[in-house]
């Protein structure tokens, strides 16, 4: 999958899990790690490990395996890493708390 076919695709899947306020940001340049970054809120700890859980088996199905997927247990910011494209799943707390658009835009 292309970088720009990715992202369309991740946004898509967290789309359908009635993900909210979904942004992406273009870190090339800035990171080292990644070259997107795409953050979304859940709105309760049941609803953002249902997003990442989603999204980590639509990606499967697709071929693109996540390398590595951290957070679900405690449902409060899950980070799928998926190698150019990082997802960001937050509850809304965490998300103010961290403001990763200002850190990273």
């Amino acid at each position: 999958m292309q970088l720009k076919e990715l992202n369309d695709f991740l946004v898509d899947k967290v789309d359908d899990m009635k993900a909210q306020d979904i942004m992406t940001i273009d870190v090339q340049g800035k990171s080292s790690i990644t070259d997107y970054m795409i953050v979304c809120t859940g709105t309760s700890k049941r609803h953002v490990s249902s997003i990442a859980d989603h999204v980590a088996k639509e990606s499967k199905l697709a071929g693109v395996e996540p390398l590595g997927i951290d957070g679900e247990e405690q449902g409060e910011w899950v980070v799928l890493d998926m190698g150019t494209t990082i997802l960001h799943v937050m509850q809304e707390e965490q998300r103010e708390l961290y403001q990763l658009e200002k850190l990273w835009g």
